[in-house]
């Protein structure tokens, strides 16, 4: 079985696996059932991909997007792997020259989607060009509860048993119930080797702000990050027009997308997402996971997300590339009783609508958390931290209050209104401003009328959305969104329990956030001119930007600024495949000067033989006329050279074989000191 660290460096370009990777990688790579939690931007695909070259036969990757399949396939290409995909938006010539690479035997990687499977010829042709693993992509996608539910994704566990082939199923959104159906479903309830390699993505800021002008927050923080590709996520399609008129007019490349317009029409969004640097999307949630990019730098959330595992999913798009990256996700009352409603006016049956509520509630905590961010959505996914230091809270800690008698007054105000009014009304009677519509029900007269006149109207407002944060009052959909109690109230308003709040105010000035760079000063214009580069090359190649080098990639370049194609090499994401293609224009860049070298020498480049080839071609250069000069001229190939120092023999008899009897001859005991140098 080839080496897993061989691969990783040669054909990948990676020096040293990401954390958690390695084990997964042997436990697929032996044919054990795995089943991988994986945080988006972890390298979850490596964990397959990797395999697929060790293992004989072919590796069938099920897979929910063509986008994303498209994406990968391409990737790998690029690295010099023989990768296909059958999907329905294939050409006529793309689909022959899968069969045709399937048939000769070359393919080790083939992308379907699931409802391929549904076709009656799908488990013969499966057999037929020798599946040895199947690899599940998005294995939430199984679960009934999951998000993107594709019933085909039912038959898998079919499959499996069908072709009596190793499984392993990966996913970053999978809390304990689905990990639970995906082991029913995909392996019989028998558990496969389970990894849950942790959800933390520390590279990614996280921010909340209450919404104060929303479109103009959302300009603010677009405009600090100008030239960066992002996503604003909107609540409605329309939104996401607006959204990105406003941010064309205020000078970004920008646009919109939805599940209204033409298929066309998105499609040429996500090109031009994937090829285009510094764009950005302003998008329903549909946007996104068929869009697999490593170099996002933010996500914004222009309305709340509907939970906890939906706002994860949306900013795990951001800085997949292990760069930093930020976030700022905003939320109002509106959005907290849009989410409300949604729950309640669905068709899920009254446990589902408990379990959703709870699952809103942790975001709604996340967002009026007074800690660390990062502390309090790792631990609702069963994960301890320590204080970050670099989410929004940690950077300022909040100012907050006792607010247990403002809750009181205002808990108070809706009881006495028998939970029939919403918060606008019950401001007006903690204020004691006395409109028509309060005197024409005489709450003039009540005893919680004018008790809240130390609070503004905008202080209440950030008060009762604090209250719907810590669901202790809901909007009732029955009663046109009037606000009711629930019993997490009660021993606040009975005075058994406090309550801390913050000292937010929505007329107070937000602090805009200070953007990380992601390079120093001195090495800013240098990244510059390597992504300049990189644009050119992927337009030229008609490839997504990232294809080439990513952002990790080219930061690491102008931080490390390589002087020749040995050091490039050691470059995290140059593998051999890349560093014969692009390595040489790249180093002209930084180094302002072009290296030759010759393409036997190449394949050597940051390995340890590289430099024995050196030696090797030094020694030969003093003997190429024997050792008194005056011989005739002789010498050994290049690929002679470099068989020598990959295979390094420690005998005369070894060495002739390589080089014949001449060359043996001259250049042998020079050699063998080299060889045995190195050793």
């Amino acid at each position: 079985m080839t080496s897993a660290s061989g691969l990783l460096r040669d054909v990948f370009g990676f020096d040293a696996f990401r954390p958690g990777q390695e084990d997964i990688v042997q436990a697929v790579a032996r044919g054990e059932n795995v089943l991988a939690i994986m945080p988006t931007g972890g390298g979850k695909s490596l964990c397959f991909q990797l395999p697929a070259l060790m293992r004989d036969g072919v590796t069938v990757v099920i897979s929910p997007l063509i986008a994303l399949m498209r994406d990968q396939v391409r990737a790998l290409r690029e690295a010099g792997v023989e990768a296909g995909a059958l999907t329905s938006g294939n050409t006529e010539e793309e689909t022959d020259a899968v069969w045709q690479a399937l048939s000769e035997g070359r393919l080790k990687l083939l992308y379907i989607a699931p409802e391929r499977l549904a076709a009656g010829s799908a488990l013969g042709m499966l057999r037929r060009i020798g599946v040895s693993l199947i690899a599940v992509d998005e294995a939430h996608c199984v679960s009934q509860w999951g998000h993107d539910f594709r019933p085909d994704y039912l038959r898998i566990g079919e499959l499996r048993r069908a072709l009596d082939v190793p499984l392993a199923a990966f996913t970053a959104t999978a809390d304990a119930e689905t990990r639970d159906e995906i082991v029913t479903r995909l392996f019989d309830g028998q558990p496969p080797c389970t990894f849950l390699r942790g959800f933390d993505r520390p590279n990614i800021h996280l921010a909340f702000a209450a919404k104060n002008g929303p479109r103009q927050q959302i300009l603010s923080f677009a405009a600090a990050r100008k030239g960066q590709s992002g996503i604003v996520y909107c609540g409605t399609r329309a939104k996401t027009e607006t959204l990105a008129d406003a941010l064309a007019e205020a000078g970004h490349n920008a646009c919109a997308y939805h599940g209204g317009m033409e298929p066309g029409d998105r499609r040429a969004v996500e090109t031009r997402f994937s090829r285009e640097d510094g764009l950005i999307v302003v998008a329903t949630v549909a946007f996104g996971m068929g869009v697999d990019k490593p170099d996002i730098r933010w996500v914004a959330h222009a309305d709340l997300p509907k939970s906890i595992e939906a706002y994860y999913q949306e900013i795990g798009r951001a800085g997949r590339d292990g760069a930093p990256a930020e976030t700022l996700t905003l939320f109002g009352p509106d959005d907290i009783r849009l989410r409300r409603s949604q729950i309640d006016e669905g068709l899920a049956p009254p446990e589902r609508r408990m379990a959703d509520h709870a699952r809103l509630n942790a975001l709604l905590g996340l967002a009026e958390a007074l800690g660390c961010r990062r502390q309090t959505l790792l631990r609702y996914f069963g994960e301890e931290a320590e204080p970050c230091g670099h989410c929004d809270l940690c950077d300022q800690a909040p100012e907050t209050f006792d607010g247990t008698q403002a809750v009181r007054k205002a808990l108070s105000a809706i009881l006495r209104t028998e939970e029939w009014f919403g918060a606008g009304h019950l401001i007006d009677i903690l204020t004691g401003n006395l409109t028509d519509k309060l005197r024409e029900k005489g709450h003039d007269s009540l005893p919680t009328f004018g008790v809240g006149r130390e609070f503004s109207r905008a202080q209440w407002q950030a008060i009762f959305r604090q209250m719907m944060g810590h669901d202790l009052i809901r909007p009732n959909p029955d009663r046109h969104g009037a606000l009711t109690m629930t019993d997490a109230a009660l021993p606040i308003l009975r005075d058994q329990q406090s309550i801390t709040l913050r000292a937010d105010s929505v007329a107070k000035p937000e602090r805009r956030p200070a953007v990380r760079a992601l390079v120093s000063d001195e090495d800013a214009p240098l990244l510059s001119a390597l992504k300049a580069k990189r644009r050119a090359l992927a337009e030229a190649a008609s490839l997504p930007a990232y294809m080439i080098f990513n952002d990790r990639t080219l930061i690491e370049m102008a931080e490390k600024r390589p002087a020749n194609l040995d050091q490039m090499a050691r470059i995290g994401g140059v593998g051999a495949k890349k560093l014969d293609r692009y390595g040489a224009e790249f180093l002209e860049i930084i180094t302002g000067a072009a290296e030759g070298m010759h393409p036997a020498r190449m394949k050597l480049a940051g390995r340890g033989a590289g430099t024995v080839y050196d030696r090797l071609l030094a020694a030969q250069a003093d003997l190429i006329r024997g050792p008194d000069g005056t011989d005739k001229p002789i010498s050994c190939s290049s690929s002679q050279l470099a068989k020598l120092a990959q295979m390094r023999p420690d005998d005369e008899q070894a060495l002739t074989r390589i080089l014949g009897d001449r060359r043996a001859e001259r250049f042998g005991p020079a050699f063998l000191d080299v060889l045995r140098m190195a050793d």
